[in-house]
């Protein structure tokens, strides 16, 4: 017997939980491409989406994932050649750095481990290092999902600015843009690179770069960019054709006019960034309760570095494997694995686990994931402590 027939619920860190508002606005006919309701549509998603960036300045969307943004964003910036720093605090910070590596650019890492922020003194000695002005750009990932890290990108602004540097500062804000807050303009961010299947609450397939006019003045002498992630015909289009750079995804786009209109129209950013600090404080309560005793314990120690779209957890091998497929099984939960947590083939991978609280999410689907959690170290013996449930009720209760 199992108790997993009903409604499944993905509590990963993406692609997370799509509403069903979202879900019916798909289902619709093709639209007539060539008719002015659908670029009218556009114009509007546009002007939402610099909302939800906190920026006055333009955002090229990209029928891609999150690693297509990323390629974007350094080819229409950088040369082969050209050097950037990569400020890595978790596995998507490499692998943006790798996709720099392979446009022919040269990469300098300062790598923080699975555990921690950005380093502030450690970031400023690279940059007084570089009297050259040889560093181009700085990459940073805003919130790192395999590690559940929130990094400080207004402070990564200050560091370069007492500095005197002028590289530009790229953010990746995947996870992070409409979960956790991001103000594009007033932390002096030149480029932030996102996408749709997390905090916007919409399937995988759209992807969106934003950037200023320092970061454009840079396109001037990119000579990565190629015709098809060129960001200028997409945001000073000939014709709406051009957008896209070919036919649009026409029904990615009505999902993000419903999504956006639920997110800036109805709940509004500032809110939606205080119901997503609200429930991470829930996630967090009754992990630090069940940690009091026994393996587990959260990834990020420090609360204000921690994300608020998604948590990650050590419990020991093989407890975060046989947990996982314990929810999962008995009762139709989907936890994340430990993404870039351990060597792939090491059985410390198995004491891994991650919780998305992200996008489409209430109390009673946080509260949910909890309880079966709970469900499962009781079920599998995992020593732990006691009262994780009503701390986190408590929280909720709570104004």
């Amino acid at each position: 017997m199992s108790l997993s027939h009903g409604r499944p619920y993905l509590a990963i860190p993406g692609p997370s939980v799509v509403p069903d508002r979202v879900l019916r606005a798909m289902h619709q006919p093709s639209p007539n491409i060539y008719a002015s309701d659908i670029e009218r549509m556009v114009e509007g998603i546009i002007a939402d989406l610099k909302l939800v960036g906190r920026t006055a300045h333009d955002v090229a969307i990209y029928i891609s994932n999150g690693h297509g943004a990323w390629e974007a964003a350094l080819a229409n910036t950088l040369s082969r050649g050209d050097k950037v720093l990569v400020l890595a605090t978790g596995l998507f910070g490499q692998g943006w750095a790798a996709i720099a590596r392979g446009l022919g650019v040269e990469v300098e890492v300062i790598d923080h481990g699975n555990r921690s922020g950005i380093d502030m003194e450690r970031f400023e000695a690279a940059l007084r290092a570089d009297g050259a002005g040889e560093i181009k750009a700085v990459m940073a990932v805003h919130v790192d999902t395999s590690v559940s890290v929130k990094n400080d990108i207004a402070g990564v602004r200050r560091v370069m600015d007492a500095v005197g540097h002028g590289a530009l500062l790229m953010a990746d804000c995947i996870a992070s843009l409409a979960t956790d807050r991001f103000e594009m303009d007033a932390w002096g961010v030149d480029v932030m690179v996102a996408a749709s299947q997390k905090g916007l609450m919409m399937p995988p397939g759209l992807g969106f770069v934003y950037f200023n006019d320092k970061a454009d003045a840079a396109r001037e002498v990119a000579d990565c960019v190629s015709s098809y992630w060129d960001w200028r015909p997409r945001v000073r289009p000939e014709g709406f054709y051009h957008y896209f750079a070919g036919t649009a995804p026409t029904h990615h786009l009505f999902a993000l006019r419903e999504a956006l209109d639920m997110l800036v129209h109805e709940e509004g950013i500032e809110a939606a960034w205080a119901r997503h600090e609200k429930l991470a404080r829930t996630v967090w309560t009754a992990f630090e309760a069940w940690g009091q005793v026994g393996p587990m314990e959260l990834n990020i120690s420090d609360a204000a570095k921690r994300s608020h779209a998604v948590t990650a957890v050590r419990i020991g091998a093989p407890n975060g494997t046989a947990l996982r497929d314990w929810v999962s099984e008995r009762a139709g939960v989907t936890l994340g694995v430990g993404l870039g947590m351990a060597p792939a083939g090491d059985p410390a991978w198995h004491g891994f686990f991650r919780v998305g609280h992200m996008g489409h999410l209430n109390a009673h689907m946080v509260l949910g994931v909890l309880a079966v959690i709970e469900a499962g170290l009781v079920a599998l013996g995992v020593e732990h402590g006691e009262g994780a449930l009503e701390a986190a009720a408590k929280v909720v209760a709570t104004a």
